[in-house]
């Protein structure tokens, strides 16, 4: 049986810590990418049970077909996972993605067809969204890529309680991007975010949550 905590924005920043990611090529320059990511103790537990459930950001974008995506309306009444992340991301950005797309297909086709799993850039000045729709493609081809003004998406993350800052072009022309490594799971009966999951959390551990995700009930 896992806990119910009171998780805010605020708590969440005070908490967080940086974990450095390993290097790939920045496409800039000849230096490596850092995936610095911000993240909390969850008591190495996945699915935490937000005691105080996050509103969906009212967040309006362009998605990885060059059209746009109002998150609230678009996504209402489905069972949402939401990710804040960037393709050049070496580690976390597509363990994460790839776990979700591979517990994803273990659900029935009318489960599949419901959720939906969305991934906001953390690093708009490089993921267009023809780079989000390649990349996302390899994992589903289901997936929303979301990409924008940094400061839009900056101010939707924090509202949800995960933090970003602006990538950051080091000297060695490597680019380093500081994100929050949160899923967070919204129920379709109210369109909140019930349960936080953090990095680490396995494919095995999502195909576990999913069936009660997508009923809005806990894990």
């Amino acid at each position: 049986m896992r806990k119910t905590v009171t998780i805010g924005a605020a708590a969440l920043a005070a908490s967080a810590f940086l974990l450095a990611g390993c290097g790939s090529s920045s496409g800039s320059g000849s230096g490596s990418d850092v995936a610095a990511v911000s993240s909390v103790s969850s008591d190495n537990k996945p699915g935490t049970v937000l005691d105080t459930p996050f509103t969906k950001p009212n967040l309006v974008l362009t998605d990885n077909h060059g059209k746009r995506f109002d998150l609230v309306e678009q996504t209402a009444g489905h069972p949402v996972l939401l990710y804040f992340g960037y393709t050049h991301c070496p580690d976390v950005c597509p363990t994460t993605m790839s776990d979700i797309a591979l517990a994803k297909s273990k659900l029935p086709p009318a489960d599949q067809a419901r959720l939906q799993v969305v991934f906001v850039t953390s690093d708009p000045a490089r993921d267009t969204p023809a780079r989000l729709n390649a990349w996302l493609g390899q994992m589903d081809k289901s997936f929303i890529g979301l990409t924008g003004s940094f400061s839009t998406i900056q101010a939707a993350a924090r509202s949800v309680g995960v933090g970003i800052d602006p990538p950051v072009k080091e000297k060695d022309g490597s680019i380093t991007v500081t994100h929050g490594a949160e899923v967070l799971a919204f129920w379709p009966k109210d369109n909140k975010a019930h349960v936080l999951y953090m990095s680490g959390t396995t494919a095995g551990d999502y195909a576990h949550d999913l069936p009660r995700i997508i009923r809005s009930e806990n894990p």
